[in-house]
């Protein structure tokens, strides 16, 4: 695996938050880390965008998938509201995490907690050709559980 070059910044040059890490040697997301001058409270059903003090520059071509925790999604219910949120490559500001509280507890996010994985991923873009007629398949228009349970 060849790895990709990505520029990051600290929103905040006095930061302690941790940077994003990858957590073993075959992660394919970092861990996104929140950062906080205060404790958040997030209630159950609310929702909260969570700074991360960081912004990058990907290299053309590139993306970052923003992914929930499954850890938090299995103990507590916190999931991302937008799964998964994309960086573009020109994107240059703060990334920033939807959280979305779908236990039955208020949960609180605090300065340096793991919030989300980050994934960099190529991108392709597609040329779309307009057509009058898509040719057919087996499977045709069939969809949203069409092939059973």
């Amino acid at each position: 695996m060849k790895p990709v070059t990505v520029l990051i910044k600290r929103i905040h040059s006095q930061s302690t938050t941790p940077l994003p890490v990858y957590m073993t040697s075959h992660s394919a997301g970092m861990d996104l880390y929140a950062e906080l001058a205060e404790d958040l409270v997030l209630s159950p059903g609310a929702r909260m965008l969570v700074p991360t003090g960081i912004a990058v520059a990907l290299p053309d071509g590139y993306e970052a998938q923003i992914r929930p925790r499954s850890g938090l999604a299995l103990k507590y219910g916190i999931t991302m509201l937008n799964s998964p949120g994309t960086i573009d490559a020109d994107y240059r500001g703060e990334i920033g995490v939807i959280l979305i509280n779908h236990g039955d507890a208020p949960f609180v996010v605090s300065d340096g907690e793991r919030i989300a994985q980050m994934v960099v991923a190529p991108v392709v873009q597609a040329k779309l050709v307009e057509v009058d007629e898509l040719d057919e398949t087996t499977r045709g228009s069939g969809g949203f559980g069409h092939t059973g349970r």
